[in-house]
């Protein structure tokens, strides 16, 4: 048995018991911690499988941003007394069957699979050189499904448009009341002002070079935010309040832009989200240029939460 063997067997071991205490820990804050250390198990098993596109978005989103997120879930949940809440056994064994229920099918998909695996990838790599990109997973995000992408980053906008409903009235224009498990300490201030210079490169880096390699507009707009977050976190600099203009004009400036090269595809390339003979890499890398800073805003606006505080006069 080579090296490479143990240690895949080592971390599917691994990921299964993470897996399992991030279900059966007592505690909500230890719950998140267990899935944040779940989901960078998970995109070391991605890059295992030679999927490193998916690897860094589960690495940014679901181990990174959605653990922030979490976080901030558990912060909020201390001034609420949730003692009083109770689930039923009935809930519990909805809960038990449903996840039987998708176990017993990824089992089938795995033990069971079809004899000729049905696949467009030969066909994508075959049309990919007009559109200039090296890297298939942009060439399928904007080239071939470029319309889902489009409406990805619109749902993320009413995602964020839906946590600052929740804000009071008296709230609206202000500023978010980010709040984290724990109080800012000496080492994550030397954090906060070591990390930011570094992570905003590798997040420019990442967003350029997804043209070519893995990488790409969400992976880059996530490092930013995840930069932006953790200046805030450590109290080095506020949030900021969503009244700011120019805030808002970051967080629709990815998508009209899309939405504007899109148009302009019915009369330069005779199709919706077309893209002329010859241009297509340029206007894809300004598209995905513009998507990183939207999506970097949008992100660190989500983690931020609600406003809380009224907007200064």
């Amino acid at each position: 048995m080579s090296i490479a063997s143990v240690f895949d067997i080592a971390l599917v071991a691994l990921i299964l018991t993470i897996g399992a205490s991030a279900i059966l820990v007592r505690t909500a804050f230890a719950a998140v911690v267990m899935f944040v250390v779940y989901g960078l198990l998970l995109s070391m098993a991605w890059v295992r499988l030679h999927a490193v596109d998916v690897a860094l978005t589960e690495a940014a989103i679901g181990g990174g941003m959605t653990g922030l997120l979490l976080l901030g879930a558990v912060a909020r949940s201390r001034s609420v007394n949730v003692d009083s809440v109770r689930v039923g056994y009935p809930l519990w064994l909805a809960a038990g069957a449903l996840c039987a229920l998708v176990a017993a099918g990824l089992a089938v998909a795995i033990f069971y699979p079809p004899e000729a695996i049905p696949t467009l990838a030969p066909t994508v790599m075959v049309n990919l050189p007009p559109s200039g990109l090296g890297n298939p997973v942009a060439g399928v995000l904007f080239v071939f499904r470029a319309l889902d992408t489009l409406l990805e980053k619109v749902v993320l906008l009413l995602a964020l448009l839906g946590v600052w409903s929740l804000a009071p009235d008296h709230a609206w224009g202000g500023m978010p009341g980010l709040q984290v498990y724990a109080k800012p300490d000496p080492t994550l201030i030397f954090l906060a002002q070591l990390l930011p210079p570094v992570g905003i490169v590798f997040g420019i880096y990442m967003c350029w070079v997804g043209a070519k390699d893995p990488g790409g507009a969400f992976q880059g707009g996530t490092v930013l935010a995840a930069m932006w977050l953790l200046v805030i976190v450590a109290g080095l600099q506020k949030a900021l309040a969503i009244s700011r203009l120019w805030l808002r004009g970051l967080l629709v400036a990815g998508p009209v832009l899309f939405l504007a090269i899109g148009l302009a595809g019915w009369v330069f390339a005779d199709a919706f989200l077309a893209y002329p003979a010859g241009y297509a890499k340029p206007l894809i890398v300004a598209v995905e240029a513009a998507l990183t800073l939207s999506i970097a805003v949008a992100l660190g606006m989500l983690a931020a939460g609600p406003p809380v505080r009224a907007p200064q006069q």
